[in-house]
């Protein structure tokens, strides 16, 4: 029970993290599309459909794995996106690129006065990696819209009952 318990604080956790980060760039694609140009990565106009694209995705993320549908391959894609962001920070950072992540909203940019964060968000995202990686090893989790479609957590249907059990699975 307290895994199950477990397993629901991980996907809503990871579901208000999605859904955060889409409603702070759902509006200002400009400003989507500049943040990921900060990291100097792709080609700028590549850099720019990836900043519009990703608060799409994170979006959609956030609402299946709020509703908890198809949790497992949700939470595997979170896992990737994540290291992707994880690598894409720690370039950066290797670079010595003075940027802000733009993980919640923002362009980039970093105030003159302020120092980046590079350790803290790696750190916050390697967090947010494990409960992605307890949501793929153990996806089940209460309150989910999985579980009426694979039939648990609601009545199934009884078998035909038949001679000796069999078919019932139940022993005689």
């Amino acid at each position: 029970m307290a895994l199950r318990a477990v397993g629901l604080a991980a996907r809503l956790i990871l579901a208000g993290v999605w859904i955060y980060a889409a409603a702070t760039k759902l509006g200002k694609p400009l400003t989507s599309a500049r943040s990921v140009q900060a990291y100097d990565i792709f080609p700028y106009d590549l850099a720019a459909i990836i900043g519009q694209a990703l608060p799409i995705v994170e979006l959609a993320l956030g609402l299946l794995l709020l509703i908890g549908l198809f949790v497992r391959p949700v939470a595997i894609v979170s896992a990737v996106l994540l290291v992707v962001f994880i690598a894409g920070i720690a370039s950066a950072w290797a670079r010595g690129l003075r940027i802000d992540c733009g993980c919640f909203g923002g362009d980039g940019s970093l105030a003159w006065d302020r120092e980046p964060a590079y350790l803290q968000e790696i750190l916050r995202d390697l967090g947010f990696l494990a409960l992605a990686a307890w949501l793929v090893v153990r996806p089940r989790t209460p309150v989910a819209v999985d579980n009426r479609l694979n039939g648990s957590g609601s009545t199934r249907a009884a078998t035909t009952a038949s001679p000796a059990g069999v078919g019932t699975g139940t022993t005689p």
